[in-house]
């Protein structure tokens, strides 16, 4: 199992965000697909929550994105709402329901943690409300002209496995998805450690390990979810059409997208 990433250990020419910690292009630094294309760098941006500092505002609003999709629940959203930006049109996406937060919060162990994170990405499989949100995330992203991006509250979960799918698409190796999933842990590493450490200071021995899981990203939980298409639809482009109901023309306009 990866702990940490190998492979690409960053996006270098992404600008890095101080205040948007899980901020970068889905196309990494122009990943390599099975066929000898390369994906096509500006076109999808992933992101945790979207509170950018005012320098970091305007980094994001030079790329010229026209979309922002927030996939957050609307209790996070309405918790903690979006810095919007001046040019992009901002579209609320719920994807998993509120209560999840109470699930997580009810964690004890490290354990339990881990099997948490697993039966969530399964769930994006398996959860018929939970498929329509990608779906629709998915063909806004088809559809909508211009750069775009897409984010959670962590930019990790819900956003990992949109851009998976979206890298899966391309034709991206396995290998370099999961690499690339693994970016969170160094992207993310500074906010893990004083999330962790606040968490240590104030709650019961243990629960600073169990937050460190859940705000971190393993190979397995990745892979859950891609197990779960094989089980639930054999193969990833039935999980596409037949779970979510993505048009041949949807599929065709994000590769185009996507490959160079």
């Amino acid at each position: 199992m990866h702990t940490d990433t190998t492979g690409p250990t960053t996006h270098e020419s992404t600008p890095r965000l101080a205040s948007v910690h899980n901020f970068r292009d889905v196309a990494g630094n122009g990943y390599s697909t099975s066929s000898g294309t390369t994906m096509r760098r500006g076109v999808f941006y992933r992101a945790n929550v979207l509170i950018p500092t005012g320098a970091d505002l305007a980094v994001v609003e030079s790329l010229g994105l026209t979309a922002v999709y927030d996939v957050r629940s609307e209790a996070e959203a309405s918790e903690t709402p979006d810095t919007i930006l001046s040019a992009a049109k901002y579209t609320h996406i719920p994807i998993l329901p509120g209560t999840i937060q109470n699930s997580a919060l009810a964690i004890r162990t490290v354990d339990s943690a881990q099997d948490f994170m697993r039966e969530l990405n399964r769930s994006f499989v398996t959860d018929d409300a939970t498929r329509a949100g990608f779906s629709q995330l998915l063909t806004a992203l088809a559809t909508t002209p211009g750069p775009q991006l897409f984010h959670c509250t962590a930019g990790k979960d819900r956003t990992g496995w949109a851009a998976a799918l979206l890298q899966t698409l391309a034709g991206v190796p396995q290998e370099t998805i999961v690499d690339d999933y693994l970016l969170t842990n160094t992207y993310s590493a500074a906010y893990v450690d004083a999330a962790a450490e606040r968490i240590a200071q104030t709650a019961a021995i243990g629960r600073a390990d169990v937050v460190r899981v859940m705000l971190t990203v393993e190979e397995s939980y990745l892979g859950a979810a891609f197990e779960q298409v094989g089980a639930s639809y054999s193969s990833i482009e039935n999980y596409l059409h037949d779970g979510l109901a993505l048009t041949a023309d949807t599929i065709d306009a994000l590769g185009s997208k996507l490959v160079a």
